[in-house]
């Protein structure tokens, strides 16, 4: 039985892809971005007891050495994913796809499609796979969302059964993609071109942050690349927010409307036709 560690489902979510969809984040990632909203979802509990004693509802003990998560008692405040020194959560579960979609199946009546994140969810790539053909026998559409580092031609059989992927482009030059994530971005360029080659790129995503991103170098770097591709694919300029972020951003202000502005400009100049600023 393929399971996957989840840190959570949201049953409807109309921001992770288009209509109203069942968004189901894993856990983990293979890079740790500056400016990460969410994270705890980064990293395994290791167990270190840091979070038990802060939780209000005792909806958190330790049983045979490692930390335990009583659902029923959580009042979801998140003061353990706000207490852990990781980023990391306790409240992620071993899920079979069967598991999974009983979840999901809950919601059909009133989702379109379901929509995989993370973290980053390609490093779960066989579960992933089997979850789509799950969901697509039972006639709903699949996305994924993803930064893009895990190498996506390998994948054939996920990909055969994946609508599409809504692909985060964190930077463009190699030295500032390291600064912000801790990792390189060569990978993403190539799944870039093979996405786009094989019609698999729902959405791109660039987060704006002056002095972090080079967002009008991401906007030229992406037209140069998939030319004849990308005009008609919709491009987000998402302006960065502190909520969630810990660390070096935490507090950090995001781009002002006029330099949101301006990258739709340039974004139009270059060539989208679809610019959405959010």
């Amino acid at each position: 039985m393929t399971c996957a560690p989840v840190n959570r489902i949201i049953p409807l979510s109309v921001v992770d892809g288009p209509g109203n969809r069942t968004a189901v984040f894993l856990q983990g990632c293979n890079i740790a971005c500056a400016y990460c909203h969410n994270p705890e979802t980064q990293h395994s509990c290791i167990s270190c007891g840091e979070c038990v004693g802060g939780c209000p509802s005792g909806a958190l003990g330790i049983v045979d050495g490692k930390v335990s998560w009583d659902s029923a008692r959580c009042i979801m405040c998140d003061r353990c994913i706000k207490t852990c020194p990781r980023n990391a959560s306790p409240k992620v579960k071993q899920m079979s796809v069967e598991e999974v979609m009983d979840e999901i199946r809950r919601n059909v009546p009133f989702i379109r499609g379901i929509t995989v994140s993370g973290g980053e969810c390609m490093l779960h790539a066989g579960f992933v796979e089997e979850l789509f053909r799950a969901a697509r026998a039972e006639g709903l559409g699949t996305l994924i969302d993803s930064n893009g580092t895990v190498d996506f031609s390998r994948h054939p059989g996920l990909m055969s059964v994946t609508d599409g992927v809504m692909l985060d482009v964190k930077s463009w030059d190699e030295d500032a993609f390291r600064r912000l994530t801790g990792a390189s971005g060569a990978m993403v360029k190539r799944n870039l071109r093979y996405l786009a080659e094989t019609g698999r790129i729902e959405e791109l995503r660039i987060v704006c942050l002056d002095g972090e991103v080079d967002a009008e170098a991401v906007i030229r770097g992406i037209a140069e690349t998939i030319p004849g591709h990308f005009r008609d694919i919709p491009l987000k300029l998402i302006r960065f927010r502190p909520h969630g972020v810990r660390g070096r951003l935490e507090g950090h202000a995001g781009p002002d409307d006029g330099t949101m502005e301006r990258y739709r400009e340039t974004a139009i100049q270059n060539g989208f036709n679809k610019v959405i600023i959010r």
